[in-house]
């Protein structure tokens, strides 16, 4: 039995004495040539990227995060935040402030009534701006509610430079009693990533997609006295077979803009621009867009990642051991990953590193964080995820040690 112990002490000390510090495990890469990249010059767009629709990953990059007004694309999370957060019969009722928004408008008159689900249509497919309002009212109780929901969802989904301050995209900035300003505005890698949610992450995504890709639509206010009927703005439904979704914007101060989404076969491709060109250049976001689709279409393809190690090993000090394997207390660790599968070009290369703790000390909760694994894809991060302990592993303590000698002696 003695020897036995002093096994089991032996084991521990070899545990203890293990380091699990992990780096660039693995390396992914597939040869050959792609197409080039258009030039940043190429583009009539200050600012534009293609992302992965499904992961967030940006394919392709220009002044992606320079902070810009962005016009009628502020509606996608107008959209999506009143279908995420009220009935679509909530019943609407038009302020004289919403009344008062200039064209592009609906001309709602104050104190007419709508349909929330009818206003959606209003909002999206002709870009209506005294709807905007009214959606923004009505699904938040009032428009300073509804702007924080907005603002909220873009921290949620990591757009720290976007900033809403209107709910239809028309220029604004404020200044604060510190004097500081904010202005509406976003980036052109934060609006694609609004987009990525609204298309797939959403619980309303489905809704969403609904509404943008309606051709047209007809509807009444609650009296049944006015009519109106509103037709898609989006040409790129019409432009390609695959176009999913997309918005538009223009507005003196931001330019044309646009944000849109592609859907062929297991691909998802997102596509935003800021100032891209004004008057009388409305074609150039087509162009820009086109140019930037075609590219992603060309070059990436679905395909599964090398996956990180996901089942890991941590000794734990004064923790208790599983006599029955003699070995020193250890707790199994899981590696969460969010992404199976993501688009890459064959010359993406892919590798993983691990950032994990040492000296692990008894007790260790079910689901700790024991370190941390970090994906690249040439050099870039691309996502990091927790390990987490698969169970428990209690301390140890005079019971137990009372129960170990008194098992060793029975023995």
């Amino acid at each position: 039995m003695i020897n036995g112990l002093k096994y089991l002490r032996k084991r521990c000390r070899l545990y203890l004495a293990f380091s699990i510090f992990f780096c660039a495990l693995f390396s992914g890469r597939v040869s050959g040539a792609v197409q080039p990249a258009p030039e940043g010059s190429a583009l009539y767009a200050k600012a534009a990227v293609l992302m992965d629709g499904k992961t967030g990953r940006i394919l392709y990059e220009k002044n992606a995060h320079e902070k810009m007004p962005m016009a009628s694309t502020t509606k996608i999370m107008t959209c999506i935040i009143a279908l995420e957060n009220a009935d679509p019969d909530t019943v609407v009722t038009a302020s004289a402030y919403a009344a008062s928004m200039p064209k592009v408008h609906l001309g709602m008159r104050e104190g007419e009534q709508f349909y929330l689900k009818d206003l959606l249509y209003s909002l999206m497919l002709e870009s209506h701006n005294d709807t905007a309002v009214a959606v923004a009212e009505g699904a938040g109780g009032d428009l300073e509610s509804f702007l924080a929901l907005m603002d909220q969802k873009a921290q949620e989904l990591g757009c720290e430079n976007t900033c809403f301050l209107t709910p239809n995209g028309l220029d604004r900035e404020e200044t604060d009693e510190a004097g500081n300003v904010r202005s509406h505005g976003t980036t052109a890698a934060d609006l694609a990533r609004i987009m990525c949610y609204c298309i797939n992450e959403s619980p309303k995504a489905a809704e969403f997609l609904k509404i943008t890709r309606t051709p047209s639509y007809t509807f009444s206010d609650l009296s049944g006295k006015y009519s109106y009927s509103c037709q898609n703005q989006n040409a790129l439904l019409t432009m390609r077979e695959d176009a999913l979704t997309g918005k538009t914007g223009f507005t003196n101060a931001a330019g044309y803009c646009y944000v849109g989404a592609v859907r062929r076969d297991d691909r998802d491709l997102v596509v935003a621009l800021l100032a891209c060109g004004w008057p009388n250049h409305r074609d150039q976001k087509w162009k820009d867009t086109k140019l930037l689709m075609q590219y992603g279409l060309d070059n990436y393809q679905t395909k599964p990642l090398p996956q990180p190690q996901e089942q890991l090993q941590f000794a734990v000090t004064d923790g208790v051991y599983d006599a029955g394997k003699e070995a020193g207390a250890v707790v199994s660790a899981k590696t969460e990953i969010p992404f199976r599968t993501a688009l890459l070009s064959e010359t993406d290369t892919v590798r993983y590193a691990y950032e994990t703790e040492t000296g692990i000390a008894a007790p260790v909760q079910k689901g700790a964080v024991l370190g941390r694994v970090k994906c690249y894809i040439n050099d870039a991060l691309f996502y990091e995820g927790s390990i987490r302990a698969e169970s428990a592993v209690a301390k140890k303590s005079l019971g137990w040690a009372l129960r170990e000698v008194l098992s060793a002696v029975t023995d």
